[in-house]
């Protein structure tokens, strides 16, 4: 039984990774590579070398994500994420798939914001996505792993710096144009990941001050199939015995309770908190 579940999940963690890294292709391809944004890890870097080197940027990227992955495998062993190879070695060539399948010489559009918005968005939210379940795409995802394991380095800062690095490259390579839409997409970047990770994981809690907590916990237990803390209370202004109960759950299911106290105890005063730095059984282990 326990074999199962750990299948299943194994399942649907690859089936999540394989579409993030595809859309993440789909939004690097046909809006990153052909507006020549060079913001952003392995792919950045590699709108800037196919740009002095007759290579194209898919060839450029594979080429990079192969020798990060070689010294990955020098550096880790064995504690180097399988999954991270698998990410990094799809996402490269899913790249260059679309590269036979739909060669582009140029923008798809004559939006250069609006292409750098889906520029953005598109990656980052796939990013999101796997940070979210402990993956990656690997690129200097894997320098970050190596400088983690091996350096006291603050590994976000020379991500950054890095990431800058090549991104004022752009300055001198392409037109102020260009250079100045990497800039801010490098910018937007972390915040729009930022963003959807805080989204995906965001949570209510509750803290429910009622008469009678029986009828709440059991809908809390039984229905929604979440666990409740419950102490005793008293009201400051009527010295009346009250109960408190704490429980957080998902955003639908913070809907349902709401509904669920106001038919059986009206007078109930609630207060209810987003967040999405929730760790414990059921939510973040």
């Amino acid at each position: 039984m326990i074999q199962k579940v750990h299948l299943k999940d194994t399942v649907r963690q690859y089936a999540i990774i394989t579409a993030s890294i595809l859309f993440m292709a789909i939004g690097t391809y046909f809006f990153k590579f052909p507006n020549n944004f060079s913001f952003g890890g392995v792919t950045g870097l590699a709108v800037v070398v196919s740009a002095i080197a007759p290579i194209t940027p898919s060839t450029v990227n594979m080429i990079i994500n192969i020798l990060l992955l070689i010294v990955g495998f020098c550096f880790l062993g064995k504690s180097f994420g399988i999954k991270t190879v698998y990410a990094s070695l799809l996402l490269s060539g899913t790249l260059s798939l679309l590269e036979q399948i739909y060669p582009l010489d140029q923008p798809l559009t004559d939006q250069p914001m609006l292409e750098l918005a889906f520029a953005v968005a598109i990656p980052a939210f796939s990013s999101a996505i796997l940070f979210n379940i402990g993956a990656s795409s690997g690129g200097t995802d894997i320098i970050a792993m190596i400088l983690k394991k091996h350096t006291s380095t603050d590994i976000g800062g020379a991500l950054f710096l890095s990431d800058l690095i090549v991104t004022l490259a752009a300055f001198f390579i392409f037109d102020i144009k260009t250079a100045l839409f990497s800039f801010l997409g490098l910018m937007v970047k972390s915040l729009v990941i930022d963003g959807v990770i805080e989204s995906i994981n965001l949570s209510k809690y509750f803290n429910i001050v009622c008469s009678d907590p029986g009828p709440i916990c059991d809908f809390i237990v039984s229905k929604l199939h979440r666990s409740a803390t419950v102490f005793e209370a008293q009201g400051a202004f009527s010295h009346s015995k009250k109960f408190v109960v704490l429980t957080a759950m998902k955003r639908y299911q913070a809907m349902q309770l709401r509904q669920f106290i106001k038919s059986v105890e009206p007078g109930a005063f609630i207060l209810i908190s987003n967040t999405s730095e929730i760790i414990g059984k059921g939510f973040h282990e």
